[in-house]
Parts: structure tokens; sequence; C-alpha cells
């Protein structure tokens, strides 16, 4: 065989090898991501099966949020692949994401139907004001710690959530502007429950707050708003980080 024919054989098996090599390089990559993208729904599917509908979460607004919010686009990109596991997450700071069945039975207590308006405090990651946000339009979330309340509103924004609004301010004084909510959740464990909130909620709202000291356990309570009168329950034991205030 003329060495000149085997040269030019070679030759083009090199570039069509080169071709391939770019060829991978550029659809790989967006492979690879489809691929995570139907990784993380089915965790996320499994999350609400195994996590959520086994235990005591009934409502179907609720669980179809859980399903709907890609909870790993609010997490730091370091825990991703923890983003769906029945455990909480830190967010920096010393804040962190709470568990998904925590963020689900909250939803749950407040019994949020459209048309209806809630106020978070504690914005952190933005998770459960996107899951807010998959039942009703009007959602306000405050955030004390300036960087987080940035991180927060980026990932509502990058995930669609541009109706909700992102304050950051002390969130012990809640959003008078805008009140009153049907309902209240602060995502952080207060001493007391803050009065500026309990005069925020409309009349017959539901608040839900875990109440107690930090380092301690901590007791998730159910307030309800009736004309002037105001009740309490305690729900369960909890461990959440602590309500921070602006010195």
């Amino acid at each position: 065989m003329p060495l000149d024919y085997l040269r030019k054989v070679n030759q083009s098996t090199a570039m069509m090898k080169l071709h391939i090599r770019i060829f991978a390089l550029i659809l790989l990559p967006g492979l690879a991501y489809s691929q995570s993208q139907d990784d993380f729904q089915d965790h996320r599917h499994r999350m609400v099966t195994q996590q959520l509908e086994t235990r005591d979460i009934t409502d179907e607004a609720t669980l179809n949020a859980m399903r709907n919010v890609p909870r790993h686009d609010f997490v730091p990109a370091a825990h991703r692949a923890r983003a769906y596991m029945d455990q909480p997450i830190p967010i920096g700071h010393g804040q962190t994401i709470s568990q998904p069945y925590i963020v689900a039975y909250m939803t749950q207590l407040l019994d949020l139907e459209p048309g209806q308006r809630a106020l978070e405090i504690g914005t952190g990651s933005g998770y459960q004001a996107a899951i807010l946000a998959e039942i009703i339009d009007d959602v306000y979330t405050i955030e004390i710690i300036e960087e987080l309340a940035e991180f927060g509103e980026n990932n509502l924004r990058r995930n669609g959530y541009d109706k909700v609004q992102v304050k950051h301010a002390d969130g012990y004084y809640g959003w008078e502007e805008h009140a009153p909510f049907d309902a209240i959740v602060v995502t952080a464990a207060s001493p007391d429950i803050p009065s500026p909130l309990i005069d925020q909620l409309k009349d017959g709202g539901i608040m839900v707050i875990p109440v107690g000291h930090p380092m301690q356990t901590q007791q998730l309570m159910l307030v309800r708003k009736d004309g002037d009168d105001i009740t309490t329950e305690g729900l369960m034991p909890v461990r959440f980080v602590p309500f921070e205030r602006k010195d």
C-alpha cells in the first residue's frame, strides 16, 4: 500500500478523533446537566413520598409545592448532593435551611388558600418563600442578614419566583405597610412571640413560630388571632437557629 495513502488515512483518522473530542466537550456537559436535573427530580419525588406522605403531611397544596420547588437550587453548591435528605443544611452565616419535613409541616399549618397574603420572617435561602409562592401569589419575606437577603432573593429570581418581595430588615417589626397578613411563618427561634407580628395578623389569621432560647429545645407554636383573643398551642419540640435582632 503506498506510503502517501497511509499518511492520508492516518491524518483523516486523527481529524475524526479530534472532531469527536470537540463534539463531546460541547455536548456532554449539557447531557450531564440534563441527567443531573432528572436525578434531582427523582430525589425530590422520593423526598415527598418517603419523608412527607408517610408521615402526617396530607395537604395536597403543600405536597405539590414540595414536589415543584427545586430544593437543590436553594442550597450552596457544596451541599447540593444532600438537598433532598431528611436533615437541615447549612447556608452560611450560622443559618440553615430546615429539613423538608419541617418546611412542609409549617406550611401545612398555615392552611393557605389562593388570594391570601403571607409574611415570612427569616428568608435564608429563599426556599420556604418559594414553597409559599407555589400556593399563593402575595408572599413577603424579611431577612436581617444582608448577604442572605441577597442570596435568597437571587435564588428566588433565578427560579422564576419574581412576585415574592424580599426585604433586608429586622423581622421583629414585620412589614407593616403590607399588613394585615392571613399567615405569618417565622423560621428562627424567638424567646417570645413578637407583638408587632401579632398586630399584623389579620383577624382569623395564623402564625407558626418556634419559641424558646438558643441552644435549647424550643416549642413550635401555633398562634391564632380571633379579634382581640390570641390563642397559642404548643405542637412539637424543635431546634431552630436563634431569631437575630439588630443592635
